[in-house]
C-alpha cells in the first residue's frame, strides 16, 4: 500500500495496536496505552521537526459510543494522523469535531496529513481552522477554489499539497475501505496528473518534491492510470441522524463523502445532528450501518451556506438586455439548451453550463446529474426553500425535482465514468482543434485544481463532451487554438465547442474543427481572426439561434 505520507510506510515496520475487549476499562487508561507505540520525527518544515508519532486511536469493541464531550472524543488523537474530512464544500463537514482538535493547539496535535474534497474554503470553516494554525502539514484534495489563504502557504512552502481529481479521490476511499489496494481509471491520462508535473512542495520558490507519476497499463487499446487507495486513522463526519450503536442518516448532498471516510478510516467520529435511541432508525432509513462508526457527539456548530444563491423570476433574456456579459453568455447556454434532448440523463459543470436548462423548452424532460451526488437537480431555490445541506457542484444552493435521487461521490463519478450520462458541458480555459481540454491551471497564475473535471471527461466516446466559453480570454487571445500549450484536463475529449461567436464540431480522431454555425450579427472574417486554429467551413453553415 502506497500512502501519501513520507513517515506513514514506515508503520508497517511498527508493532499492530492490540485491540482489547475489557469489562470495566475507563478511556483514559486504554487512552494511556497509545503512548507504548514508536515516536517518530516528522519535518513539517525547513526548521522545526517534530514528535509525529501518526496511528490511529485506539478501537474498543463493546465501549459506549457516545462521548459526552467532543474534546474528549478527539483528546487521543495523534500527532502525524492521515485524517479524512468528509464534507463538499462547506455542506456535511464537522465543524464540531474540527473545532475541538484546533482547540488542542499545534504544540498538541500537528503534522496531520487532511483528505478532503477541499481543503478549507475562503470564507474559513471546513479545514481552514487546522489549515491556518500549521496543524495541517499535508492536504490530498481535489478542489482549492478562491481560497488564496491556502495557496499562499502551498507556494511559500508551509504546506504540501496533492492535488488529486475528485472521482479518484472517492474511488481512492471506497476502495480503501473495501481492502483494495489499488486501481486502473481512466481519469487523468496524458494529463500532469500522470506525468506528475503537479509539485507537491515548494521551498523558497523552489520545487522540493515534485508529483508522483501514476504507472499505467493498456486495456482494450487504451491508456489507464494506476491509483492506490487511501486509508485513514481517523475520519471525521456529520450526520442527521445517529443511534447510540452509530448507525447513521445523512441528509442530501451531506453524504457526497461521508460514507466513503467513514469506511476508509480506523476510527470514525461522527457529529450527530440527533443523536437517537437504537431503534428508532429503520433499517431502510440507515445510509451507513454502525460497524463504521467508532465514537459519537452532538453537533453543536451551525451549518455554514458557501453560497447562498436564490431563484430569480426575471427573465434572463430580458435580464441579459442591460447587461451586455450576461447576453453573451445566455446566447452560448441558449444555443447549449439543444444539446440536451428530452429523457438525456446531463452533468452540467460550474459557470455558463448551469445556465443551459432555463433555455429548455417546459415539456423538455432532462434528468440534471451534479458529480456531488444528485441526479434530478432542479432550479435555485426561494428563501422558502433554502436547505444548506441541498447544493450543487458549485456549492451554490439548489433543489430537487420530483424523482430525484441522492448518492456518494463515488457513485456519482461511476455514472460519469462508466458512461451512463449522455451530455457534460463544460467551461474551458483553452480548446485544441483535436479537442484537448485545458480548464483547471494556467501555470503562475491560476491554480484552483481540477475538481471533478477530469473525471467528467474521462469517456468521451460515451458520454458527449460540449465545451461553453468565450471566443477569447480577457485580453483578447483566442481560447480556441490548434494545439493547447496549457495544462490537460483531457486529451481529445471535446466534440462540440460552443462560443458566443459560433459553434465548432470537433472530430477528435482527425484532429479538425469544423465551424457549423454563426451567431447572429457574426461573419466567417471575425471567426478566422479570433480562432488560433485552422477550420473547416460547413457547406451549409447555419446561425445560432
Amino acid at each position: 500500500m502506497e500512502f501519501a505520507c513520507s513517515f506513514v510506510p514506515k508503520l508497517a515496520g511498527a508493532s499492530g495496536i492490540q485491540i482489547r475487549l475489557p469489562q470495566q476499562q475507563t478511556r483514559a487508561a486504554w487512552r494511556a496505552k497509545q503512548h507504548a507505540s514508536q515516536v517518530r520525527t516528522f519535518r513539517i518544515s525547513s526548521v522545526l521537526s517534530r514528535e509525529a508519532p501518526g496511528g490511529a486511536p485506539e478501537k474498543v469493541r463493546g465501549q459506549r459510543k457516545v462521548f459526552d464531550s467532543v474534546d474528549e472524543a478527539v483528546a487521543d488523537i495523534k500527532s502525524g494522523s492521515i485524517l479524512l474530512s468528509a464534507g463538499f464544500g462547506l455542506c456535511g463537514t464537522a465543524e464540531t469535531i474540527i473545532g475541538a482538535m484546533n482547540r488542542r493547539g499545534a504544540e498538541s496535535l500537528h503534522s496531520l496529513t487532511a483528505v478532503s474534497n477541499n481543503a478549507g474554503t475562503a470564507i474559513g470553516g471546513g479545514l481552514s481552522p487546522l489549515i491556518a494554525s500549521g496543524q495541517v502539514t499535508r492536504a490530498i484534495c481535489s478542489f482549492l477554489g478562491n481560497n488564496k489563504a491556502l495557496e499562499k502557504k502551498y507556494l511559500n512552502g508551509d504546506i504540501a499539497i496533492e492535488l488529486t481529481p475528485q472521482g479518484t479521490l472517492a474511488e481512492k476511499l471506497r476502495c480503501g475501505g473495501a481492502g483494495i489496494p489499488a486501481f486502473y481509471t481512466p481519469t487523468g491520462v496524458n494529463t500532469f496528473i500522470q506525468s506528475g508535473q503537479i509539485p507537491a512542495r515548494f521551498e523558497n520558490g523552489e520545487v522540493v518534491e515534485p508529483g508522483k507519476a501514476r504507472e499505467t497499463r493498456i486495456f482494450n487499446g487504451r491508456v489507464y492510470n494506476m491509483e492506490t487507495a487511501i486509508q485513514g486513522d481517523v475520519a471525521v463526519l456529520r450526520a442527521y441522524k445517529v443511534d447510540e450503536d452509530g448507525n447513521c442518516q445523512f441528509r442530501y448532498t451531506t453524504k457526497s463523502f461521508a460514507p466513503l471516510m467513514a469506511k476508509a478510516a480506523k476510527v470514525s467520529i461522527v457529529e450527530a445532528e440527533h443523536i437517537v435511541p437504537t431503534g428508532e432508525l429503520k433499517p431502510e432509513d440507515i445510509d451507513l450501518p454502525g460497524v463504521f462508526i467508532d465514537r459519537i457527539v452532538q453537533a453543536t456548530a451551525e451549518k455554514i451556506i458557501e453560497i447562498k444563491k436564490l431563484r430569480s423570476n426575471e427573465d434572463p433574456e430580458e435580464q441579459g438586455k442591460q447587461d451586455a456579459a450576461l447576453a453573451r453568455r445566455n446566447r452560448i447556454a441558449k444555443r447549449a439548451a439543444k444539446e440536451l434532448k428530452p429523457g438525456f440523463y446531463v452533468n452540467l459543470g460550474v459557470g455558463m453550463p448551469t445556465l443551459a436548462p432555463s433555455f429548455l423548452p417546459p415539456d423538455n424532460k432532462v434528468w440534471i446529474q451534479s458529480e456531488n451526488g444528485i441526479l434530478g437537480m432542479g432550479p435555485y431555490p426561494t428563501e422558502e426553500e433554502l436547505d444548506a445541506d441541498i447544493i450543487n457542484a458549485g456549492k451554490e444552493t439548489v433543489t430537487l425535482v420530483p424523482g430525484a435521487s441522492v448518492f456518494d461521490s463515488s457513485e456519482s463519478f461511476g455514472m460519469i465514468r462508466g458512461g451512463h450520462i449522455d451530455v457534460s458541458m463544460l467551461g474551458a480555459l483553452q480548446v485544441g482543434a483535436n479537442g484537448d481540454l485545458a480548464n483547471y491551471m494556467i501555470p503562475g497564475k491560476v491554480f484552483k485544481g481540477m475538481g471533478g473535471a477530469m473525471d467528467l471527461v474521462s469517456n468521451p466516446d460515451a458520454t458527449k463532451i460540449v465545451v461553453l466559453t468565450d471566443h477569447v480570454d480577457k485580453n483578447g487571445k483566442p481560447k480556441i487554438v490548434q494545439n493547447a500549450t496549457l495544462p490537460l484536463t483531457g486529451a481529445r475529449v471535446v466534440s462540440t465547442i460552443i462560443t458566443d461567436l459560433c459553434v465548432f464540431e470537433v472530430d477528435r480522431k482527425k484532429g479538425e474543427l469544423t465551424l457549423t454555425e454563426l451567431a447572429p450579427g457574426v461573419e466567417l472574417d471575425e471567426v478566422k481572426q479570433k480562432t488560433a486554429a485552422k477550420f473547416h467551413v460547413a457547406e451549409n453553415l447555419g446561425r445560432m439561434e
